[in-house]
C-alpha cells in the first residue's frame, strides 16, 4: 500500500513539475529582497531559502543576481524560497559584516544553514538548482567514489528496493540537475546513487565509457538476493533529461511480461504511449510454462526498448498461420500487427533493434511459402498430415525444449554414464520422428518433477545421431524408455507417455520388486500403503505374497514374475516362520496372493494356484484391474486387451450413489466376468461424446448403460431408458441379449481404421542416412528381448570412426540437424535458453 502511495505521489509530483515549466507571461517578481531583519524573522520551520547578502550590487555580481533571479521559479516548484537580502552599511553580523560572506549564498531549512555556496559555482540555473537539491537531498541521494562504496549500497539494498544509479562528468550541469529534480520526485520510490568518477563507468560494465557523456543505470536491486552477484542493470539509451528519466522510470516500473487474453490490435501498454514498440510472443495451453521463460528472457533483453506480451492461442481466436511465434505492434496508428516466424530469441531482438528487419523476415517468409508450395504441387500426398501428433508437433517444430537436466549420452559416456549411477533412466529417440519429440516434451517435465531425487539420473540417447548404441541395446522402435540398475536386467517400459505414468513408473522401479518384508509389522504396514516410504505419495495398489517354507518353487516364480512387472506394479512377498499366522488373518492358504486397495481399507484373499511365471504374471495384471473402473483415455488399452465386451455406464459427471452400487454388485457378483462393467465421466474425457455420436449420430440423455462388444460383430444395445439401473434389471437386460430378443441400436463398421495415406518410410530413409544401422522388424515393447546392462562398463563397445575435423566443426558450429522438407527439425538442439522452450 506505501508502494501504491508513493507511486502516486511521485506522479502527482512529476505533473506538477511539468505544470510549472510552462512559461507564463507577466508573471510575478520572485525573487525577493528583504533586510535582515526582516529575512530572519520570516523564516518557517522546515521550509527551505536561498539567500544572497549584499551591501551594494557591483558590476562583478550583476550576472550572478540575474542567474539567482532566474531561478527563483525552478526552485519555487519545489519549496524553495529565493532573498536577497540588502545589508545596511552599519551592519557588522556574521552574514553583512564579512567582506568574504558577501561572496557566498546560504542554504537554510528554517533557521538552520545547511550549505554555504560560492557564487561562483552558480553560474546558471542549471548549477543553482542542481547544487540547492543536491544539498537538500544529501541524505537521501548517495554519493560514491569507488567501486566498493557502489557495492555496499547495492547489497544493503537488495530485496528491498532498486536503485537508480547516475554517472555526471561534473556537477552543476544540466544532467546534474535533471538527476536531482528525479531524485526529488521519485526519492521515496526508489535510493539514488550519484557518482563524478569515470571509473566507477568500467566498474559497472561499461568496457569503453564515453566519459564526456552522463549515463543512467536502472538497478534491479530489489528481485535480488545473491550478495556475491551484482543487480541486473538497465542502462537509458537517451540523453539525461527530466523527462528522459520519468520515462524510463516509467518502464522500469512496468510489468516484465503482460499477459495479454484479447485481440492484440485493442491490446495498450505503457510501451506503447511512450511511443515504444510491443513484441507479442504467441503461446497456448500446453506450453505456458515455457512459453512464458521465453517471453521473460526476451523482456530482459529489450527492456526499455520495446515491451514484452504473452498471447495465448487458446484464449483469442487470430485467424494468422499455426507456425507464426512472434507478433510486432508499432506505435504508429494505422500500421497493422505484423505476424513474423522467427527461429530463435537474437532475431526478436534483432527485430526490435533493426526496422529494416521486419520487411526481410516478410520477404523471406514469401519466398518459403512459396517454395512450400511448389514442393506440394510436386507431392501432394506426402505432405498431408492426418497424424494429430505429427501435425502438432510440426507445427512447433521452432520451439526448444528446456533440456538442462537430461544427460546426453554418447559412444563416448553410455557405459561410464551407467557404472557411475545407481539407477538411470535412458529414453532412447529419433530426432526426425513426431512421436519421440513428443514424449520427449513429457520427458523434460519429469525430469523437472524428478529434480533433486536421490539415486536417479534421467538421460537420453538420439538414435539418428548414435545408432550403434541402440543397435546393441535392441532398441528396435522409437521412443523407448529403459532403466538400468547395477548388477540387474534393465526394465523397459511400455505404458503411456504421460508425465504423470512416466514418473509413478520410473518411482516405483526404484523400489525392489518384489519387495522382501521380515516382520509381520511390515508386511501389514505394506498392505496399507506405509511402506516403502517412497511411495507414499503415489497411487497404487500394494500386491503382497504370501510363502511358506514347503513352497519355494511358487515363490521362484512369484520373483521371476517381479522382475517382468518391476515400475508397474508394487509387490512385496513373505515368506517368514510365522507366514502361516498372516494367512490365517486373511483366510487364505499359502500361497496366495493378498491384494489392498484403497490404502488397505480393503484386502483380498486370492489363491495362487498357477506356478508359471507367465501364468502368474497374467493373473497379477488381471487382478490389479478395478472391478467397476472408470475408464480414461490411459487406463483403455488394458481392458481392451481382455477382449471382452463392454457393459459402460456414461455419465455427465459422477455417477449416482444408487448407480454406482448397483453397477459395483453386478461386477463382483460372479468372478472371472464374460464382460467388462465400467463407466465413462463425459466431463472429465470429453472423447466420450464423440464415441456416444459414433454409436447413436447424436448424444442420448445420460446417463446411459451401452453394451459394445468391439471384438465381434461390433453390436451396439442400449440398456431401456424407463427402466432404472438396478442389478435385476440389467442381469435381465442381458438375459435378452444373449438370447437374441434385443434389436442392437447400431451396428460399428467392419472396416479398419486407416489412415488416408500411407507413412513415411523411416526406417528406409534411416538404412540410406545410416547404413551401419541394421534395421529391425518394429514391434510391441512386451515382446522385446530384456538386455542386462554391461557387466564392465569400460569394457568394449561399437567403434566409431573417428570424425573429420571438419565434421568436428560443423558439430560444434551447428548442433543437431536441420531436417527441414524431410521430417519435423529437432526441437531440442543443444544450445539452451534462447529459443522457445517447447511446443
Amino acid at each position: 500500500m506505501s508502494a501504491q502511495r508513493d507511486r502516486w505521489v511521485s506522479s502527482l509530483s512529476f505533473l506538477l513539475f511539468c505544470a510549472s515549466s510552462i512559461p507564463t507571461q507577466g508573471s510575478a517578481r520572485l525573487l525577493q529582497e528583504l533586510s535582515p531583519q526582516q529575512y530572519f524573522s520570516s523564516l518557517q520551520a522546515g521550509r527551505a531559502s536561498l539567500a544572497y547578502f549584499s551591501r551594494n550590487v557591483s558590476p562583478g555580481a550583476q550576472p550572478f543576481l540575474e542567474q539567482i533571479e532566474n531561478s527563483a521559479e525552478a526552485l519555487q516548484d519545489y519549496g524553495i524560497s529565493v532573498v536577497k537580502v540588502n545589508c545596511p552599511k552599519e551592519d557588522v553580523s556574521r552574514y553583512c559584516g564579512k567582506e568574504n560572506a558577501l561572496k557566498k549564498a546560504y542554504l537554510f531549512r528554517g533557521n538552520v544553514l545547511i550549505r554555504e555556496f560560492p557564487t561562483d559555482a552558480l553560474f546558471d540555473v542549471n548549477s543553482i538548482v542542481a547544487n540547492v537539491l543536491f544539498a537538500l537531498l544529501f541524505n537521501e541521494v548517495k554519493y560514491v567514489e569507488t567501486l566498493a562504496d557502489l557495492q555496499n549500497v547495492e547489497n544493503a539494498l537488495k530485496g528491498r528496493s532498486n536503485m537508480v544509479f547516475a554517472y555526471v562528468p561534473a556537477t552543476g550541469t544540466a544532467e546534474h540537475r535533471a538527476v536531482m529534480e528525479a531524485a526529488f520526485v521519485y526519492g521515496t520510490v526508489h535510493q539514488f546513487v550519484l557518482t563524478t568518477e569515470a571509473t566507477l563507468l568500467k566498474d559497472t560494465g561499461n568496457d569503453e565509457p564515453d566519459v564526456s557523456s552522463a549515463w543512467l543505470l536502472f538497478c534491479h536491486c530489489q528481485q535480488a538476493t545473491d550478495l556475491a552477484q551484482p543487480c541486473r542493470r538497465t542502462a537509458m539509451g537517451q540523453a539525461l533529461t527530466m523527462l528522459n528519466i520519468h520515462r524510463h522510470l516509467k518502464l522500469m516500473g512496468a510489468p516484465l511480461v503482460t499477459e495479454v487474453a484479447e485481440d492484440p490490435e485493442k491490446v495498450s501498454t505503457i510501451h506503447l504511449q511512450l511511443g515504444l514498440p510491443l513484441v507479442f510472443i504467441l503461446s497456448q495451453k500446453e506450453t505456458y510454462e515455457a512459453d512464458r521463460r521465453t517471453a521473460e528472457f526476451v523482456a530482459w533483453q529489450l527492456l526499455g526498448k520495446a515491451g514484452v506480451a504473452l498471447l495465448s492461442r487458446d484464449l483469442v481466436d487470430l485467424n494468422i498461420l499455426l507456425r507464426a511465434n512472434v507478433a510486432l505492434k508499432t506505435p504508429d496508428e494505422g500500421v497493422p500487427i505484423k505476424y513474423l516466424v522467427l527461429e530463435d530469441t537474437d532475431e526478436v531482438i534483432t527485430l526490435v533493434e533493426d526496422k529494416n528487419k521486419v520487411e526481410q523476415i516478410q520477404e523471406d517468409e514469401e519466398d518459403e511459402e512459396e517454395e512450400e508450395d511448389d514442393d506440394e504441387k510436386e507431392n501432394n500426398n506426402q505432405d498431408i498430415q492426418d497424424d494429430q501428433v505429427v501435425e502438432a508437433v510440426s507445427r512447433d517444430k521452432k520451439r526448444e525444449l528446456p533440456l538442462e537436466q537430461i544427460l546426453v549420452l554418447t559412444e563416448e559416456n553410455f557405459c561410464s554414464a551407467l557404472s557411475e549411477n545407481a539407477r538411470t533412466v535412458v529414453l532412447f529417440y529419433a530426432s526426425w520422428e513426431a512421436v519421440s519429440l513428443a514424449v520427449l516434451r513429457s520427458y523434460t517435465e519429469v525430469a523437472d518433477d524428478l529434480k533433486g531425487t536421490q539415486g536417479v539420473v534421467l538421460s537420453r540417447v538420439n538414435c539418428w545421431d548414435w545408432p550403434g548404441i541402440c543397435t546393441k541395446e535392441n532398441v528396435t522402435q522409437f521412443p523407448t524408455i529403459k532403466i538400468y540398475k547395477k548388477g540387474e536386467r534393465s526394465v523397459i517400459y511400455n505404458g503411456m507417455w504421460g508425465t504423470e505414468e512416466l514418473t509413478s513408473f520410473i518411482m516405483m522401479s526404484r523400489v525392489p520388486c518384489p519387495l522382501k518384508l521380515t516382520t509381520i509389522d511390515e508386511a501389514e504396514g505394506y498392505l496399507r500403503g506405509e511402506f516403502p516410504f517412497e511411495l507414499s505419495s503415489y497411487h497404487h495398489t500394494s500386491l503382497l505374497g504370501l510363502f511358506s517354507t514347503a513352497t519355494s518353487e511358487a515363490r521362484e516364480a512369484f520373483e521371476e514374475a517381479g522382475s517382468i512387472l518391476s515400475g508397474h506394479v508394487t509387490m512385496g512377498m513373505y515368506f517368514e516362520d510365522d507366514a502361516l499366522a498372516l494367512s490365517r488373518k486373511y483366510a487364505v492358504s499359502p500361497p496366495a496372493l493378498l491384494l489392498a486397495r484403497s490404502g488397505g481399507r480393503s484386502v483380498e484373499g486370492i489363491a495362487l494356484s498357477k506356478q508359471s511365471v507367465l501364468d502368474m504374471v497374467q493373473m497379477i495384471r488381471y487382478e490389479l484391474l478395478d472391478i467397476f473402473p472408470e475408464i480414461t483415455v490411459q487406463n483403455l488399452p488394458r481392458y481392451l486387451e481382455l477382449r471382452k465386451p463392454f457393459l459402460i455406464l456414461f455419465s455427465d459427471g459422477d455417477i449416482g450413489q444408487r448407480e454406482s452400487k448397483e453397477m459395483l454388485k453386478l461386477a463382483k457378483g460372479r468372478p472371472q466376468q464374460a464382460f467388462v462393467a465400467c463407466w465413462l465421466n463425459l466431463k472429465k474425457t470429453p472423447v466420450g461424446r464423440g464415441v456416444l455420436k459414433a454409436y447413436f449420430a447424436t448424444v442420448p440423455s445420460l446417463p446411459v448403460l451401452i453394451w459394445v462388444n468391439l471384438h465381434a460383430e461390433g453390436q451396439v444395445f442400449k440398456f431401456p431408458s424407463e427402466e432404472s439401473i438396478t442389478e435385476t434389471n440389467i442381469l435381465s437386460w442381458l438375459e435378452k441379449l444373449k438370447a437374441g430378443l434385443e434389436i442392437p441400436s447400431s451396428t460399428l463398421s467392419e472396416d479398419e481404421w486407416k489412415p488416408p495415406l500411407p507413412a513415411y518410410d523411416f526406417l528406409q530413409m534411416m538404412e540410406t542416412a545410416v547404413p551401419e544401422l541394421p534395421l529391425h522388424t518394429a514391434h510391441r515393447h512386451r515382446d522385446t528381448p530384456t538386455q542386462h546392462p554391461p557387466e564392465s562398463p569400460g569394457g568394449d563397445i561399437a567403434v566409431r570412426e573417428e570424425p573429420s575435423q571438419e565434421s568436428k566443426a560443423e558439430k560444434i558450429g551447428s548442433p543437431g540437424r536441420d531436417l527441414r522438407g524431410t521430417a519435423p527439425r529437432l526441437a531440442a538442439r543443444e544450445k539452451q535458453g534462447k529459443r522457445h522452450s517447447e511446443l
